[in-house]
């Protein structure tokens, strides 16, 4: 059986990245900061992922697992020494942490005279997660390792989809939506390509990457904003509402747009693919919290980021983003408790008015075309009751 070193046990390793590893054939070994799942893991080898919200409810034993507490590097090292695959799901401001352990095996690896192969793939949320991973490993390896690493150690670069909601299920269960994409860029791998069930390969990468950032994500926080400032407390309600739903869907087809010119998507294949997002977030198996999904405002409202980017490259192609600023305008007024960065939002408002928290946060200008636009549609939302044309057009 071969060996896969996964960083992240947490829902999306276990419920996506990991079961498909399974499902391959693969002993999983998982990394993790939580000595609770680490030790559970160990305990019983073995966990059930539920995939809930379609036609039938599907239960699957991921079996030949263990763990390894994220602290103990050494031991890390170890089983990234004889590892046939690498991949990591913690997020992308904490791949820099695990960096460190990864490093000390591929030294391993290599004082073994273990010349195999080994691709490592950042399972994140962001472009070119990978390539960003491998700038922090060659950090920590002399320019004789790093000349050996480029020959055998591949960085592959991915784009993943699955929606993993908070957990209400004991132990290591994992409810999942049905839907799952995971697509890594073929040029990127040294040696043979590994077959991995799920896993789908590309050659122009950043368009999917984008694809899906600038469509799932940007509705999900879109429906997030919106949902929250009319009091819905889950995505599947706040989709649901008709004014809801149509400004989400004007945002994703504007932002779609963008993505046609920019990639040459096919527009009814695009314009399916929006579809197939709007109708995921209607999934009330999920029980998936506006809070949740909206939560830490001022990186999702960031000019690089799911709701800014898009609006601000449509500006470039002579389109102007309605959809777009309503819910840009929206996360503004996002404010639940317990949120630290929704609180700041909040408190930059208070102190210095909502034209300096809408350059701190977005960096569009307040003075611009659009900047006036946002915040006179925030100013709207924030007297009155409506999505409607009628009151933010």
């Amino acid at each position: 059986m071969k060996k896969a070193v996964h960083f992240g046990a947490g829902n999306i390793g276990r419920g996506f990245i990991g079961l498909l590893l399974s499902l391959s054939d693969y002993e999983v070994v998982f990394i993790d900061v939580d000595d609770d799942v680490i030790s559970k893991l160990n305990q019983k080898n073995s966990y059930q992922v539920l995939e809930v919200g379609g036609r039938e409810e599907k239960e699957y034993q991921v079996d030949h697992v263990r763990g390894v507490n994220a602290k103990e590097e050494e031991n890390i090292a170890a089983e990234i020494k004889d590892a046939d695959l690498v991949t990591a799901a913690v997020g992308p401001a904490n791949l820099e942490y695990i960096a460190p352990a990864i490093a000390q095996g591929i030294k391993k690896r290599f004082a073994a005279d273990n010349l195999d192969y080994l691709n490592i793939i950042a399972c994140e949320n962001a472009v070119q997660a990978s390539t960003k991973l491998q700038e922090y490993v060659y950090e920590k390896l002399d320019e004789a390792e790093q000349e050996q690493a480029n020959d055998y150690i591949g960085f592959p670069d991915s784009a993943v989809d699955r929606i993993v909601p908070p957990q209400e299920t004991e132990g290591l269960t994992v409810k999942v939506e049905p839907f799952k994409e995971w697509i890594v860029d073929e040029t990127q791998f040294k040696g043979e390509i590994p077959e991995i069930e799920g896993m789908d390969l590309t050659d122009n990468l950043l368009a999917f990457v984008e694809r899906k950032i600038f469509t799932l994500n940007t509705g999900h926080a879109a429906t997030a904003y919106l949902g929250y400032y009319k009091g819905y407390q889950y995505i599947h309600e706040a989709i649901k509402d008709e004014e809801i739903y149509q400004t989400v869907k004007d945002a994703l087809l504007e932002s779609g747009r963008t993505l046609i010119k920019e990639y040459g998507f096919a527009e009814k294949t695009h314009q399916q693919y929006i579809d197939k997002i709007l109708k995921r977030f209607k999934n009330p198996a999920l029980q998936d919290s506006v809070s949740r999904v909206g939560r830490d405002p001022i990186r999702k409202l960031g000019p690089e980021d799911r709701l800014v980017k898009p609006a601000l490259r449509a500006l470039k192609m002579n389109i102007f983003p309605i959809g777009l600023r309503k819910c840009i305008a929206a996360g503004l007024l996002f404010a639940p408790e317990g949120d630290d960065e929704a609180q700041e939002i909040q408190t930059m408002i208070k102190k210095d008015g909502v034209e300096k928290a809408l350059e701190e946060v977005t960096e569009i200008e307040a003075n611009s075309l659009l900047g006036k636009d946002i915040i006179r549609t925030y100013n709207k939302l924030k007297d009155s009751n409506s999505l409607g044309d009628k009151i933010i057009s």
